[in-house]
This record gives C-alpha cells, sequence and structure tokens, in this order.
C-alpha cells in the first residue's frame, strides 16, 4: 500500500507528521494512484462548492440579477475577505436588494490576516460577507428567489433548493446520498459525507461535464470558465488552491475543503483527485498536492518551478527567523 507522509521538520529532526488519504484516476475510472482508502467516507466540506453552485447556474438567476464572472466564481469559492472579494459580494447582495441578514452563514474576521488586521483597525465589525462561504450563501439565495421559494428557510433539508443541490450531487456521484450521511457544514448549510470512490466519480462526471459529455455542460462551463478567469475570488491571494489554478494557466481545476480535504481535475491529462488529510490538518495538503502532481508528471516542470516554494514550504517563527519546513514523502 502507498503512504503519503507530511514532515514537519525543526532544525533537522522531524517533530511532527501528517498521512494522507489518497485516490487518482483517469476519466475512463482506470485507477492510477491509491493509498487503498477507496471507500473511506469523508465530508468533502467546501471542496463540493461547485457542485453546490450548478442549481444557481442553472436557476436563470444570473441572467435576472446581471452578475458577472467575478460574482459567479465567488458562488464556488472560500474567499479570504479580502477588499476585492468584498467589493463584488456587496454588489451582489445590492442586486438581490434583500438584507444581510437573510445570510445565514455565520460571522467570522477576513481569513487573510492582512484584511483582517485592516477591518481591526477600521473600527468596522465583520458581517456576513466576511464568511468565507458567503458567496455560496448568496449563490442559494439568488438561486431560490429566481425560483421563486421561500429565503427565510433556505439551509432547511427538506428546502426545495437544498433537494435539488441533493439531486445534483446524487447525479455526479451516481449514488443515493442517505440520511445518515447527513451533517451541518461549518456555514451552517447541509453537509454529507461521502467516500472517495463516490467523489472521484463526481469528478470525471464534472470534467465530462466540461467537455460536453456529461448533464449541465452549459452551467459547468460557466462555472468553470468564471473561475478559470478569476482564480483569485475562488480562495485568494495567498491560497494554494488559487494559486495552482493560475499556475496550470486553465487545465487545472481546483478546490480545498475544511479538514484537510482536496480535489482536483486536470483537463488535458484527463485526471481527477481526490486528497483527505487524517488528521485534517491543512498546513500540509499544498505539500501533498505538489509532490503527487509532480510524481505522476501531471504538472509539467515549468509548473512546478512556480510551485517550488509549497513543495517544501519553510516554516518562520514570529522573529520572522527559518526554523524548520514542511515537505512530503511518497512511500
Amino acid at each position: 500500500m502507498s503512504k503519503i507522509i507530511t514532515f514537519i521538520i525543526r532544525g533537522k529532526q522531524p517533530e511532527s507528521h501528517h498521512e494522507a488519504k489518497c485516490l487518482i484516476k483517469d476519466l475512463q475510472k482506470n485507477i492510477i494512484f491509491s493509498t487503498k482508502h477507496n471507500n473511506d467516507l469523508i465530508f468533502p466540506r467546501s471542496a463540493i462548492k461547485i457542485f453546490q453552485a450548478i442549481p444557481f447556474a442553472s436557476s436563470g438567476a444570473i441572467n435576472k440579477f446581471h452578475l458577472n464572472s467575478k460574482q459567479i466564481a465567488l458562488a464556488c469559492s472560500s474567499h479570504s475577505g479580502e477588499l476585492f472579494h468584498i467589493k463584488e459580494l456587496v454588489k451582489w447582495i445590492n442586486k438581490l436588494g434583500i438584507s444581510i441578514h437573510k445570510l445565514q452563514c455565520g460571522i467570522h474576521n477576513p481569513l487573510n490576516l492582512n484584511s483582517s488586521n485592516k477591518l481591526l483597525l477600521s473600527g468596522t465589525k465583520p458581517n456576513q460577507l466576511y464568511n468565507n462561504c458567503s458567496g455560496k450563501h448568496l449563490g442559494m439565495l439568488s438561486g431560490s428567489i429566481a425560483n421563486h421559494y421561500n429565503i427565510n428557510d433556505y439551509l432547511e433539508y427538506h428546502h426545495p433548493y437544498q433537494q435539488k443541490i441533493r439531486k445534483t450531487l446524487e447525479l455526479y456521484c451516481q449514488k443515493k446520498i442517505h440520511k445518515k450521511n447527513f451533517a451541518i457544514d461549518g456555514c451552517n448549510a447541509p453537509q454529507y459525507a461521502f467516500s472517495l470512490n463516490d467523489l472521484s466519480e463526481a469528478l470525471i462526471n464534472l470534467a465530462k461535464s466540461y467537455q460536453t459529455l456529461f448533464k449541465n455542460t452549459s452551467e459547468v462551463q460557466l462555472l468553470m470558465n468564471s473561475v478559470f478567469d478569476n482564480p483569485n475570488m475562488i480562495g485568494g491571494s495567498l491560497k494554494f488552491d488559487s494559486h495552482l489554478i493560475k499556475t496550470c494557466n486553465k487545465k487545472l481545476f481546483c478546490k480545498y475543503g475544511a479538514e484537510g480535504v482536496f480535489l482536483f481535475m486536470h483537463l488535458t491529462k484527463k485526471i481527477v483527485g481526490v486528497i483527505k488529510i487524517k488528521d485534517g490538518n491543512e498546513r500540509a495538503l499544498p505539500s501533498v498536492v505538489c509532490t503527487l502532481l509532480k510524481k505522476l508528471k501531471i504538472t509539467s516542470p515549468e509548473e512546478n518551478k512556480k510551485l517550488l516554494l509549497w513543495f517544501k514550504t519553510p516554516i518562520n517563527n514570529y522573529a520572522k527567523k527559518t526554523t524548520g519546513k514542511i515537505f512530503t514523502q511518497i512511500q
């Protein structure tokens, strides 16, 4: 069995380590790489936001509210609360003409530390738009309004919009979602557990959708092209998934999720992957992803050079002195 282990080094000695589950397939469902956790259930968390956004893209809301490509990309995002994110989110909610309190995602400070510090120094308190999932929630609200659904309970399990999302996930995974696999996500939205096999199936069908070989082609192309055109919208200027999408120049789509989840699909190599850090520590993800992409020759030598800092990430202390590094081995 292949093992993926990420080491946290202090000085010259390992201090901690994280192990990853992984399944990588081609579009014919042939296994390219596996740690033999294919049937393990995981919560993909924010990594499945593009699937949750497909009902939004098919609802007519984009034309109804004249939404731009940055706002469409935000519907798939876990944004870091930078000023360019907030500006587009404010424009979006103003187009809807609803109160910010309609968003039921909760409130937290911007994930980007510089943006969080600036907000604090300005004396302004964060609101729901600063939540990293606010784009997903505005997508749900926009789709609900376009479909004439009640928006006061848009996150309830039996709400017609959540039923649309479940049907979409079942379509792409080609499997029924059981109520026992239902849970609540960090942003208050429904979340479901899937096996690594289920998620790889969903990614294969997503790639086929983009290539006009499956359902929802126009919606998937619109969502993914909006992300490709605005990669910083899906994460942020310092986010690994945004950086990887930019580096691969519209050939690779990816999305991270909380607790160490990462989904990717390479459109030209026709390869998809599901990664889960066993202990949920997200600091291991960039090194794991870059090491796998290089080992399997999914990224080019030129792309690997641009990703160099993510392979062996230096660890700096608060005095800005390098004390160690993070790197991954595949055994």
